[in-house]
């Protein structure tokens, strides 16, 4: 008889684990792009679409180079202090890496960067968690889906039924209320009804090059990057 599989033994010596050897390469790839680039910019996001970043990225190659991750990574790259940033004032650019924040690198002029982020705007569905943007409510009467889609919109919570062969809503039906949380099942049927309320943006924190360090925060200035 073949042997059973139940009770091999495996080997957890060979699995690899990013440990400190991929930080180790981390720090080392955002140093060498330090000396690469003119100018370093902190940025945020929000609504993060793996996708549309890869696009995003694929177009500023040749010019660019983004680093996301770690922030206690990326901090240590650049410096956390002034006694060991590895440039003069990169140790404010790396307190400033903090929540869904990103280091962008770049041989692009100021304004280029700002246009480019400025423009940078992909919309799409929320999932769930989300804020709700506006309030969704649906009518009592017929909807537009097909026959098939009845038990599923009743599996969401919908009020229906099927009426000759027509999905219709037995009463009027709240999708989300704006200002809260989606839950699954309101996912769900936003994005049956084409809705999409979920912004993917990235905004400019901050600039640094060799011959100054600028903020783009509104209401944040230099002795505020320096006490936090």
């Amino acid at each position: 008889m073949p042997k059973s599989k139940r009770n091999r033994p495996v080997t957890l010596s060979k699995t690899k684990k990013k440990g400190r050897e991929h930080k180790e390469s981390v720090v080392n790839s955002i140093r060498e792009a330090v000396e690469r680039y003119n100018s370093i910019y902190v940025f945020s996001f929000e609504n993060m679409r793996n996708l549309k970043f890869k696009e995003f990225k694929e177009q500023l190659k040749s010019s660019s180079r983004f680093f996301l991750g770690s922030n206690k990574v990326m901090q240590v790259s650049l410096g956390r202090s002034a006694a060991d940033e590895i440039r003069p004032r990169l140790h404010k650019v790396s307190k400033l890496l903090c929540g869904n924040t990103g280091l962008f690198l770049t041989n692009l002029s100021k304004e280029e960067v700002q246009r480019l982020f400025n423009e940078f705007e992909e919309c799409d569905f929320a999932r769930t968690g989300s804020i709700a943007t506006e309030k969704v409510e649906l009518k009592e009467g017929p909807l537009e889906f097909t026959h098939e889609m009845e038990p599923f919109l009743r599996q969401q919570g919908m009020p229906v039924r099927l009426n000759k062969g027509v999905v219709e809503l037995v009463s009027d039906f709240v999708v989300c209320e704006e200002g809260k949380p989606l839950s699954p099942e309101s996912a769900r049927i936003l994005r049956l009804l084409g809705i999409q309320m979920a912004a993917f943006k990235l905004q400019l924190v901050c600039r640094w090059s060799p011959e100054d360090f600028e903020l783009y925060i509104k209401g944040l200035d230099e002795s505020d990057v320096e006490s936090s």
